[in-house]
This record gives C-alpha cells, sequence and structure tokens, in this order.
C-alpha cells in the first residue's frame, strides 16, 4: 500500500481476529498521530481509554458477571429509516449471513454473531471513545474524523480494526468498570488486532452506492 487511495480503498471492518499480541506502544503512536485529526475550534472532544492484552482479559470477565442496569445513550439507528439507507444497511447484514452460512430463519445463529460483538470478536485490543456530555453534533463530526484517522493509521501499519457502535449498549458496564467521570458519554468501540485470514466473515466487503447517487456538481 503506497497510497493513501490504497489505504482507504483497502480497509474494511474485521470481524474475526488472531490471538496474536499487538504492542501497546505502536497504538499510542497510531493515537497520536490521528490526534492531528480536524477538530473545530481545536476542541479535541475524544475521551480514550484503552484496552489491550491483560486489561482486555480484565474487562471481559467483569462483563460476564456485570448485573446492572443499562440505558444507552443513544440510538444506534433512526427509527423507521427510509430509502436508500434500510437497503443498504439490510443488504450489508444478508450478505455477512450469507457468508458464514447463516440463514434468515436462524435466530440463534445470528443472535450469537450478534453477541460477539461485545467479545471485540476475539481481538486482543481494543479501545473505548467518550465524548464530554456537553458537546454536540459538530463535535460528533470531530470524534468521526479522529477515529477514521485512527483506522487508517492502523491499516498503513498492518493493524486491522472494526468501529462498534454496539457497544454503546453497555455503558453501564463500561463506564461502571473504567470508572469514567459522570461527564463523559460512551460514543463507541473499536476492536483492533490482526484479521484471521481463514475466517470467511473477513471476505466480506461493504458496498458503496455510485457517486451520481448523492453527489451533485452545481452548474
Amino acid at each position: 500500500m503506497n497510497s493513501l487511495s490504497d489505504i482507504i480503498k483497502s480497509r474494511k471492518s474485521i470481524r474475526a481476529f488472531l490471538n496474536k499480541e499487538v504492542d501497546s506502544n505502536l497504538i499510542k503512536d497510531l493515537l497520536t498521530t490521528a490526534s492531528h485529526a480536524p477538530s473545530g475550534g481545536n476542541l479535541q472532544p475524544w475521551k480514550i481509554y484503552i484496552l489491550n492484552d491483560k486489561s482486555m482479559k480484565k474487562f471481559l470477565d467483569f462483563q460476564v458477571n456485570w448485573k446492572g442496569q443499562e440505558n444507552p445513550p443513544y440510538p444506534i439507528y433512526p427509527e423507521k429509516l427510509k430509502e436508500p439507507y434500510r437497503t443498504s444497511r439490510n443488504e450489508m447484514g444478508e450478505e455477512m449471513y450469507s457468508l458464514i452460512d447463516i440463514g434468515r430463519e436462524d435466530k440463534v445463529g445470528r443472535l450469537n454473531q450478534m453477541l460477539k460483538n461485545f467479545e471485540f470478536f476475539g481481538a486482543p485490543a481494543g479501545l473505548f471513545c467518550f465524548v464530554d456530555k456537553q458537546m454536540g453534533l459538530p463535535q460528533w463530526s470531530d470524534l468521526g474524523m479522529f477515529l477514521q484517522s485512527f483506522m487508517l493509521l492502523a491499516h498503513e501499519s498492518g493493524l486491522d480494526t472494526c468501529a462498534q457502535e454496539s457497544w454503546s449498549l453497555k455503558q453501564g458496564c463500561i463506564s461502571n468498570f473504567l470508572d469514567t467521570p459522570d461527564d463523559l458519554m460512551l460514543f463507541c468501540g473499536v476492536a483492533i488486532g490482526y484479521k484471521d485470514p481463514n475466517s470467511k466473515i473477513n471476505e466480506l466487503r461493504s458496498s458503496r452506492r455510485p457517486i451520481e447517487d448523492w453527489a451533485t456538481f452545481v452548474d
């Protein structure tokens, strides 16, 4: 991968990882470089907590025994999602389950696959991205640019990632484990590691609608 274009086009979400150690210093370097992403007013609204190796194991054990209440801070998708967004989401889901031979009627299989989100898909490292509750929509855009920068840098370095808004469903558990301040809200998690090249699910590559569908060059 010699160009930014190659890195952007070849990056994808990985949902099965090898049991291979990730260097914490590498993650630190990548996060430091990603912090140069655009940020309105230079607020840099992200607060990042990193799990790796022993701390990842501690968190996963803690999560299994967590009995507290959960109050998700935001809906992951809008209600009554309209077209073409509804079709894009449904098609990707069907492509993924088809790859791993889980039929539409196999509700248990689909549930078990969904629950792998809450194991970071077996990744040895991961992070949680928080934002101050005071922040608004513009700062959420800053978070997106920061996370995209991090994931592209990780891909350039040979690491693989999967951004996971599903972790917002477990903010209570995560905040309790990390002992985060009350003014922080969980935005997402990111699985970090090395992809399992033999896993069928890692063959999934989501399609993109053609530019004519979403861009208008004004005369």
